[in-house]
This record gives structure tokens, sequence and C-alpha cells, in this order.
């Protein structure tokens, strides 16, 4: 056993629904989030020590405002509540999340269809902040809001930086704080990806909160460059024991102040043992003092 210092924010991410090139392929199948493993999910991550929830809400939700956004998967506003509410209960901060990355490939805006051929003109904002207010008013979040942003193929650098600048400027004017993904570590078919990142890095305001996620390994050199130039800075170690063992480790020595625990599956009942079990074997090592070094 070693003692181990305590990350201020430690986080879940639960997806109401997602988009990426795998999950898009089967969106024709897809169902609903089981509501009842949703909050089954929020009382063990609070059993752990976790205290902020993400929502990826996507048009996982159905929207009053564009009631067009809905689908076969979406679920009602009073079900999202009812998972913030436990969260609440339970002394969980709540997140919500839309992601505004732009790529074909990735997909990851394409919740937002046809929207998202809109590319950022004023429509799209509008648009756009219809939605947000609502979930800020589903929500109740104190302080953040997480705009995705990663793996943005179609934006130019300078398009990139703009549409963060809009929307940290308009989330701010809500009295919030934007979260975003990093993906500055990354590299061969990513690399576009994080030169991005570090490009922005330097045009954008040291209050959005730099999320670095890395599955594989753990990127010390790009926490420390962010913690240096004055950015709240947080990890994704991903899923695995170790590695979120390895985050908290470079975390905590460089300065970061969070981990957020990412599992890109869906909030279904044939995936309760699998989520379940992750949070009792992971979590720990993303919230306890002590920890059993034993698996490394």
């Amino acid at each position: 056993m070693i003692r181990e210092g305590v990350v201020p924010i430690r986080g879940f991410l639960l997806h109401l629904t997602h988009y990426d090139p795998r999950w898009y392929a089967n969106k024709s199948r897809e169902k609903p989030i089981d509501l009842n493993l949703a909050l089954e999910i929020v009382d063990a991550i609070a059993q752990v020590g976790f205290n902020l929830l993400i929502i990826d809400c996507a048009d996982g939700v159905r929207y009053k405002s564009h009631p067009e956004l809905s689908r076969r998967y979406s679920v009602t506003m009073t079900s999202l509540r009812r998972i913030v509410m436990r969260a609440q209960v339970n002394d969980i901060e709540v997140v919500p999340k839309l992601n505004f990355s732009q790529s074909r490939y990735y997909k990851h805006n394409h919740w937002f269809r046809p929207y998202n051929k809109l590319f950022d003109n004023n429509e799209y904002w509008r648009i756009a902040f219809d939605l947000i207010d609502e979930l800020i008013h589903t929500c109740r979040p104190p302080r953040f809001f997480h705009i995705g942003m990663d793996e943005d193929h179609d934006r130019t650098t300078s398009q990139y930086v703009k549409a963060i600048l809009t929307l940290r400027y308009r989330l701010k004017k809500r009295g919030l704080r934007t979260l975003i993904w990093n993906d500055s570590p990354h590299r061969g078919f990513a690399s576009v990806h994080a030169r991005k990142s570090m490009a922005a890095e330097k045009m954008i305001p040291k209050d959005i909160v730099q999320i670095v996620w890395d599955y594989r390994k753990v990127p010390p050199a790009h926490i420390h460059r962010l913690v240096n130039q004055g950015f709240e800075v947080w990890g994704a170690p991903g899923w695995d024991p170790v590695q979120a063992f390895k985050w908290k480790q470079a975390i905590l020595k460089y300065g970061g102040k969070g981990l957020i625990m990412t599992r890109w599956i869906a909030c279904r009942r044939s995936n309760r043992s699998k989520m379940l079990d992750l949070i009792g074997a992971a979590g720990p090592f993303y919230c306890s003092k002590y920890i059993n070094t034993g698996l490394l």
C-alpha cells in the first residue's frame, strides 16, 4: 500500500447516446438508454467516490425547442432530470455534454443533423444554444459545460479556434466554464488533431478546462505544458485500472485537477455487468487515497 493524494475532480462519463464511426454504423438498431441502469450507475460511482458526472446527451434526449432532432432512441427531458436528481442526491456535480466537433469521418457532430451542415453560421449557433439552454435548464450545472471538440477534421485551425471562442463566450455569459477534449498526445493519423489542439492552446482563454485523453499511455509532457500555460488540466485515462493509476500519478505530480473515466459503450441492460464491474475495479484508482499497487 502506498499513500496517494486525492485528485479534486473525479468524474464519470455516462452516454445517453454517442457518435463515432462504430456507434454510427449501428444507429438504426440503437435503443434508448436503460434508465434504471443509469440510476444504478450513479449510485455505484457515488459509493466509490466519484464527485462529477458528465452526461453525453447529443440526440439521446428530446428537445422541446427542436423536436425534429428526436430519434427512435431519444428519451424525455424528464428521464434526464431523474438522472440529474439522483446525482444531486449523491452530492455529485452534473456536467451536460454536446460535441460540436466537425468531422465527416468521426461523425461526432452528426447528432446535430441536418444543422451540422450549416457549418458555424449564425443559424447553427442559434439552434445550438437553444439546445444548450434546454440542457442547462434541466441539468442545472453549477460550473461546467462540455463542448467536445475532439478529432475535428473539417475545420481549419482558425475555424476551430473561432468555434471554441464562440461557445466559450456564450457559456461564460450563462455563468459556466467550458470543458474541451485535448488531442495533443496523439500521433500518426491523429496528428492533425494534435496540431490543431496545440495551435488552439495559444489562442484561447485559460479558463477553458483541457481534458487530455490517451487510453494507451500517459503523456506527462502534455500535462506539464498545459499546466505551465495556465490551464486547468484533467486527464481521461480510459477504463484500464493500471492506466488510471499511472495517470493519477502524473496528474498529481504536474498539478492537474481531475480524472474522468470514459467507457464508450451504451447504457443498456446487456452491458450492466461490464459497466458496474468496471466502476468497482477501476473506480478506486481514480478516487481512493490508498491504492493496492499489486496490479503494477
